[in-house]
C-alpha cells in the first residue's frame, strides 16, 4: 500500500466529499481508498480545525503532508497566511479549488497572482469542484512521488508521535506517521528526547495489522516494556540505533528563509514558535549575528539531521502574517 498525506484546508462538506473521516481531534483525517494495480492505495486528507484562532494545527498538518488541496471560498487574510504556510513547508505539488462561498464569486486571476506571489507557481487551479477530478490529480501526485517516498524509507527509523493512550489487554499504544524508514514488530525502539525504550508489540495501518510501517503511513504502534508517562506529542520513536540522526536542541542557531508577505524583522528577545514533525517549541532569540540567529528554547527541540522537512518559525503576535519563515542551516548550540 503507498499512502499520500494531503494537507486539506477546507470547509467540512467539502473535506467529506474526498474521503471518510476518521480522526476528529484539531487536525481532522479523511481517507479514500481506492484499488491501482495490485495494490490498494489511500489518500490521508489532514484537515486542520480552528484555524485562524490556532496555529498549531495548520503546522501540524503541514508537518508530514506532501501535497495540499485547498478550497477557495473568499480571498482574505487567512487564506493568504495559510498559503504563505504551505509555500513556507515546501508543499510543491497543490490545488487551488475555487468553490466560493453563497452569494460570492472570486476572482481566478487573483487566485492565480496570490499563488505567484505566495511562492506556489506549480500549484494548479481548479474553478469547479468536482471530487473525482480532484482524487484524480492527487493520484498523480502519489505516483510523482514515489522515488521520494521510497528515499526516505531508505533511511533511519522515525515516527513523530501525536496522541498515545493505554488499551486495556494491549497495553500503551502509540499513533504517529513514519517520517523516515520503517518501523517492524518486534523492534527495540527508543523515544527522544527522554530515552525511554520499549518493543514493538503489533503495528496497524488504516486499521489492518501489519509487520512493518514505511515512510508516509500513519501507524498505531502497540508497545510493551515501556512504562506510562514515556510519550508525549512531538517524542519521537526511532529503532534502537537509529537514534544517532536525532539532534536534541536546548539553543539552535540558524539562517532564517522569510516567508512571502512577511515585513517584519526578527529581534532580539523577540518569541517565536518552531514547528517540525508535529514538535511546536516556544523559545527566545538570545543573538543575531551575520545573518545567523540563535535562539534558546523554553523545552527542548529535535532536530532530525538527514531530514528533507523544513523548521518552520512563526511569530504569533505577527497578525494578521504568523509566519515568519523557514530555518537552513541549524546549528546546535
Amino acid at each position: 500500500m503507498s499512502v499520500l498525506n494531503v494537507f486539506c484546508f477546507s470547509e467540512e462538506d467539502f473535506a467529506r466529499e474526498l474521503g471518510k473521516r476518521t480522526d476528529d481531534r484539531d487536525v481532522e483525517s479523511y481517507v479514500f481508498k481506492e484499488q491501482r494495480g495490485d495494490s490498494q492505495d489511500a489518500l490521508t486528507f489532514l484537515r486542520p480545525r480552528k484555524h485562524p484562532d490556532r496555529l498549531r494545527p495548520l503546522l501540524a498538518s503541514l508537518d508530514i503532508a506532501d501535497s495540499a488541496i485547498i478550497e477557495i471560498r473568499r480571498v482574505d487574510a487567512s487564506l493568504g497566511e495559510v498559503l504563505v504556510a504551505a509555500s513556507v513547508a515546501g508543499i510543491e505539488r497543490g490545488i487551488a479549488v475555487i468553490n466560493a462561498e453563497e452569494g460570492g464569486w472570486v476572482d481566478p486571476d487573483q487566485v492565480r497572482k496570490i499563488l505567484v506571489q505566495a511562492g506556489l507557481t506549480t500549484w494548479e487551479i481548479i474553478e469547479k469542484f468536482d471530487p473525482h477530478a480532484v482524487k484524480d490529480v492527487i493520484w498523480n501526485f502519489l505516483d510523482e512521488l514515489s522515488e521520494i517516498r521510497a528515499e526516505r524509507t531508505s533511511k533511519k527509523s522515525c515516527v513523530p508521535i501525536d496522541q498515545h493512550f493505554n488499551v486495556k489487554g494491549v497495553g500503551l499504544v502509540a499513533i504517529g506517521t513514519v517520517q523516515s524508514g520503517s518501523l517492524q514488530k518486534h523492534d527495540n525502539i527508543l523515544v527522544t528526547p527522554g530515552g525511554h525504550s520499549g518493543v514493538v508489540r503489533s503495528l496497524q495501518v488504516m486499521d489492518v495489522d501489519v509487520d512493518q510501517a514505511n515512510s508516509g503511513d500513519r501507524v498505531g504502534i502497540a508497545i510493551r516494556n515501556m512504562k506510562d508517562g514515556s510519550l508525549e506529542r512531538g517524542a519521537l520513536i526511532s529503532v534502537k540505533g537509529h537514534e544517532d540522526i536525532l539532534e536534541t536542541h536546548d539553543s539552535s542557531s540558524f539562517k532564517l528563509i522569510q516567508a512571502p508577505f512577511q515585513k517584519r524583522e526578527v529581534e532580539l528577545g523577540m518569541v517565536i514558535h518552531a514547528s517540525i514533525d508535529l514538535q511546536f517549541v516556544v523559545g527566545r532569540v538570545t543573538a543575531i549575528e551575520n545573518q545567523r540567529i540563535t535562539v534558546e528554547w523554553d523545552a527542548q527541540l529535535t532536530i532530525r539531521t538527514d531530514s528533507d522537512r523544513r523548521l518552520i518559525l512563526s511569530q504569533l503576535d505577527s497578525i494578521p502574517m504568523r509566519i515568519l519563515g523557514f530555518a537552513i542551516e541549524i546549528k546546535k548550540v
